[in-house]
This record gives structure tokens, C-alpha cells and sequence, in this order.
């Protein structure tokens, strides 16, 4: 039908109170492209500093401070969004059990893995992994520009709280993925934000037993089959794919499962 679920709630992008966690410990830093870190709860990741040698895919110009800008979408923390990249190429497997798939994610995407991160990838909306300026992370939607999210959209907090600062300036977010259908996308990252995505996980049809990361163009970066009981519910997961129908990233998904065959 391609209609949500109706006990699934849109009005409201989620944020949960951060508790007090200290910024992972690094223990190894130095010349190469990537750092090695333990994340809180004991997971080991490996994540790129800010000196990525990803190149960025989209036109930029030189900010007065020397800051490298998207034409398009100037909200976006460029050189962090290039951080992730390189950290998704890095990624050694998505497959496995679903809490270590979703922990190199959070990682690769440069948030902690705490209480206040616990929804993100966990639903069918929190699943656009969105790099920001400082500038434009306390935007809160306040116009309403962003269609079934709340003008009272405020993230800027968690961002703050909830980011690896090591990927470079700028914070992370898992925002909604509501409006990212349209053409181009209407959702809170390129709205609220005016940000492009990093990646954007969509599970794929028939079964949503697998799912593809995609740039901001709906460019395949990766592909995982998590295992468990753990994933989120079915109905999470179908209701992630409606959200892209109709749009660029349906078509990304649609192919990864043919690819699959």
C-alpha cells in the first residue's frame, strides 16, 4: 500500500535525555587514515579523523575560514561527511548479530551508542546517518517546512552531546527519514538542516531480512545481511522502504535486490 503503519508515530523526531558518558578513549591516533576506538559498552570500531583522504562528491567553495562548503546544501559538515564515507569503506562486514551491525554504524557515523542514541536505526524513520555545521544544528524546523516533523524539532543538544569529535567538525545525527521521497528530498536533513546524508540505510524488499547503505544520490556505499532476533520488528522494517518509494533511493534498493538473486 505504501502507507506507514498507523500505531507508528511521525509527528516527532526523537531525542532522549544524554546521560553523563565521557568521549571514547582513542588508543591509537596517528599519520594513517583511519583511528582505532572503544566506543562506549565495550565495542571497538575503526573510525577516520577529520583528514580523511575520501574525496567529497558534490561542489563545494572555500568558506572565509578556510571551511570547504556544499553549493547545494551549505549546511553540511563537509570534511565529517568525508569521515564517514572513508569509515563505511573501512567497515570489514555488516553481517552478523543485529546489535554489532547497528553499534559500526553509530561508530562509523561518528555517535556514541548510549540511551540517547538507542532509536537510531532501531526504527523505519531514524536511519539517515546526516553530517552537520555547528551553525545549523539548533535549526528546529520552527517554519514547518518539514512535513510530520514538529517545529519544535530541537536536536542541537543531543548532536552536541552524542558526537564523535574526532571525524571533524560539525556533529552527527540519525534524523528522519519522512520527506525523502520527493524529489529532492524534503526530510530534516536537507530541510532543517540543509545538510546532505552521509548514508541512508533502507531495508530491502521482498523479505527486509537485508539492507543497503546509500549516499545522498542513492549510490549503493555498502550492503548488510544482519542476523537475529534482535532486529527491528517487521513492520519497522517495511515501513523504512515505503518511506523512500517513489523516489531516487527506491530505485538503489530495488536494485541491490536484484543484485542479490
Amino acid at each position: 500500500s505504501g502507507q506507514t503503519p498507523s500505531n507508528i508515530v511521525l509527528s516527532q523526531d526523537l531525542a532522549f535525555s544524554p546521560p553523563y558518558l565521557s568521549t571514547p578513549k582513542m588508543v591509537r591516533k596517528g599519520a594513517s587514515s583511519i583511528l582505532a576506538a572503544a566506543l562506549a559498552g565495550g565495542i571497538g570500531a575503526m573510525f577516520a579523523p577529520c583528514d580523511a583522504k575520501v574525496a567529497y562528491p558534490w561542489p563545494t567553495r572555500t568558506g572565509e575560514d578556510g571551511s570547504l562548503i556544499d553549493l547545494e546544501y551549505p549546511g553540511t559538515a563537509v570534511e565529517r561527511l568525508c569521515s564517514v564515507l572513508e569509515n563505511v569503506q573501512n567497515l570489514t562486514s555488516l553481517d552478523g548479530p543485529w546489535p554489532e551491525v547497528r553499534s559500526k554504524l553509530l561508530a562509523a557515523g561518528g555517535m556514541k551508542e548510549d540511551v540517547s542514541t538507542s532509536h537510531s536505526f532501531n526504527d523505519f524513520n531514524h536511519c539517515d546517518l546526516t553530517t552537520m555545521r555547528e551553525s545549523v544544528s539548533y535549526e528546529h524546523n520552527w517554519d514547518g517546512q518539514v512535513k510530520q516533523i514538529s517545529t519544535r524539532n530541537q536536536l542541537g543538544p543531543f548532536i552536541k552531546a552524542e558526537s564523535i569529535k574526532e571525524l571533524g567538525s560539525g556533529g552527527s545525527w540519525s534524523t528522519c527519514m519522512i520527506g525523502c521521497s520527493s524529489n529532492p528530498p524534503r526530510d530534516v536533513a536537507h530541510i532543517q538542516f540543509k545538510s546532505r546524508v552521509a548514508f541512508k540505510l533502507v531495508w530491502v524488499p521482498p523479505n527486509f531480512d537485508s539492507f543497503v547503505l546509500l549516499d545522498d544520490d542513492g549510490k549503493e556505499l555498502r550492503r548488510g545481511f544482519p542476523t537475529g532476533g534482535t532486529l527491528p520488528a517487521y513492520e519497522q522494517r517495511q515501513a523504512n522502504f515505503d518511506l523512500v518509494k517513489g523516489g531516487q533511493y527506491e530505485a538503489a534498493a530495488k536494485k541491490a535486490f536484484q543484485m542479490m538473486l
